[in-house]
């Protein structure tokens, strides 16, 4: 049986509205998971999450610029928006950014710009599309008044081992980026033992899912497949992100495969939106916006505009700072060959990082700062490279969380095979 677009529209109005119960909710999304929907019912249902809620429109704004976002399927170290936004903003884009908190074992753009003192997500739509237009981008979280199905459908999904059905992760997500009212996007699907989706071809199903229902719904939309099985950045938790986000916006270090994934990211989003006929074209424009300073400029005046401490950006130690910083060194010498992500991102959790119930207060001070890259080599004494250093409020989650970070990195005694950033891109 095929659903219809009349038949999907009114379900979701139904769940929008309550008439609909959970465990109605619970029948469509596991028969959903086990039968799945083809693309034209995804791409309907997608519309019909989308019309549940308030859809914002950018033509009393008078915007001269494409309107563009960025989405990336998550991991460990994945600051990404903090950084690539402002640059897009600095090359003439502009981006209504409506991100996520962390889920499970990753990061998430919201509760790493919570660290910010004074930084609201949660201003009014109103407030949203006047910052983006001034500045060129805003990041929020999601409101009750945009596509509201989602939230409802999520927290049964997440209770009905639904969550990871391509059909209902791909209308989660697309959902809210037609509800921002944008004209294209570009999407980072990871794929590896960090990544919702470990294997390369279930990235590579739900990169095109994603990428077939945006455009059949008529925003412009690009996938790349990149590597999660080692992390993006020197730094994996909320304030420990923003540190390094500020670092690379003035220019500073910065960690290769971040860089990489930033620029290649940007490049495709500013082709895809018309500012730019080539990649090479885009990728100057956006280094240029750092070395302009117009990038951590545009990023400072979003903090202030978002009711940010802006002095954070000058004087990093301003923000959160976690009451012990203490080093994990190697059990044996040799070269780190591989991470387990996924347990290097619940020790974070574990440290008070991230979440173990929904709602659940965070500790934005935790996490772990210089994280060992792939290849290098470590040894135990006190005096080497450390794997990373832990940041945590007391000496009990510190210890735990060592003995899992070097549980979780594989040492051996020969350098590991260099794994690529990029598999591929999808149109």
């Amino acid at each position: 049986m095929t659903l219809t677009a009349s038949q999907l529209h009114g379900f979701s109005q139904g769940i929008a509205s309550g008439e609909v119960s959970n465990a109605q909710i619970a029948a469509f999304t596991m028969a959903v998971y086990f039968q799945d929907l083809s693309i034209q019912e995804r791409v309907d249902w997608t519309n019909a999450v989308k019309s549940s809620g308030f859809t914002i429109d950018w033509s009393d704004m008078s915007i001269p610029g494409p309107i563009l976002d960025k989405h990336s399927t998550g991991g460990i170290g994945d600051g990404v928006s903090l950084m690539l936004a402002p640059m897009l903003a600095a090359c003439g884009a502009y981006i209504p950014m409506i991100a996520g908190r962390g889920l499970a074992h990753t990061g998430g753009t919201i509760d790493k710009l919570e660290s910010f003192p004074g930084y609201n997500t949660g201003v009014s739509i109103d407030e949203f599309k006047n910052v983006v237009r001034d500045v060129g981008y805003s990041i929020i979280r999601q409101t009750d008044e945009l596509a509201p199905t989602d939230s409802r459908v999520y927290s049964v999904r997440d209770v009905t081992a639904t969550v990871e059905s391509i059909g209902l992760i791909t209308a989660s997500i697309i959902s809210k980026k037609l509800a921002a009212g944008i004209n294209s996007l570009v999407l980072d699907v990871k794929t590896g033992n960090g990544a919702v989706m470990q294997s390369l071809e279930d990235s590579r199903t739900l990169a095109k899912s994603l990428v077939d229902v945006s455009n059949g719904a008529g925003v412009k939309t690009s996938a790349l497949i990149t590597d999660m099985s080692q992390p993006l950045s020197f730094n994996a938790g909320n304030s420990l992100e923003i540190l390094e986000s500020i670092e690379f916006l003035k220019g500073g270090k910065s960690h290769p495969r971040l860089s990489e994934c930033v620029y290649a990211l940007g490049s495709q989003a500013l082709v895809d939106s018309g500012l730019y006929e080539k990649l090479d074209q885009a990728a100057t424009a956006l280094k240029n916006s750092i070395s302009s300073g117009l990038a951590l400029e545009k990023f400072a005046q979003m903090v202030d505009r978002m009711g940010g401490d802006t002095a954070v950006i000058e004087n990093t130690d301003l923000l959160p700072q976690a009451n012990i910083i203490k080093p994990v060194y190697a059990d044996r010498t040799g070269y780190v060959n591989s991470f387990d992500l996924r347990a290097i991102g619940m020790s974070i959790v574990s440290l008070g990082g991230g979440r173990t119930i929904p709602g659940q207060a965070i500790n934005h001070s935790v996490g772990l700062q210089n994280i060992v890259q792939a290849g290098s080599r470590v040894t135990p004494l006190k005096s080497s490279q450390p794997l990373c250093f832990i940041h945590a409020s007391t000496e009990k989650d510190c210890e735990e969380a060592e003995r899992k970070i070097i549980e979780s990195i594989s040492i051996d005694s020969d350098p590991c095979k260099f794994v690529p950033l990029f598999h591929e891109i999808v149109k």
